[in-house]
């Protein structure tokens, strides 16, 4: 009987905090990396979003001969505008469903005429408000990556 508990083994307090110190180094590593994706994910969704809204102006100026004025705003590519100049070939569905948000919930920011081109286009980013950096920096339309 003696002998069957002298060769039991386990493991000893020391070998388990080594462990649990080795997994919280690793937790930690991946966190930090892992930690940033969402951010990046929002800022490239709204780089997505502003194409495709660039991609429905043009085809609102390809039929219509003009962009939608700022009055107007993008409002003019889900239905047709009532105010300002009014497009003679809008189609009956539109150029969008709905309007998106942007990533953060704001909305999209649409000037015309732009300071840098026929139009400005952008999200306000993470704190909803004009310039920033880093995770507030804005998402331009000039300045698409």
């Amino acid at each position: 009987m003696k002998r069957i508990l002298t060769n039991q083994k386990g493991i000893t307090l020391i070998e388990m905090m080594v462990v649990i110190v080795i997994l919280g180094i690793l937790a930690t590593v991946i966190f930090t990396r892992v930690g940033d994706r969402p951010e990046q994910a929002r800022r490239t969704k709204a780089q997505v979003e502003i194409r495709e809204l660039q991609t429905s102006l043009e085809l609102f100026k390809l039929d219509n001969g003009f962009y939608p004025t700022t009055e107007q705003g993008l409002d003019a590519l889900v239905s047709q505008p009532t105010t300002g100049k009014i497009p003679k070939n809008y189609p009956e569905s539109g150029y969008l469903d709905k309007l998106p948000a942007d990533p953060w919930g704001g909305p999209y920011v649409y000037i015309n005429p732009g300071a840098h081109g026929e139009y400005d286009l952008e999200s306000y980013g993470f704190d909803e408000e004009d310039g920033g950096e880093g995770k507030s920096e804005d998402i331009e339309s000039w300045n698409l990556e």
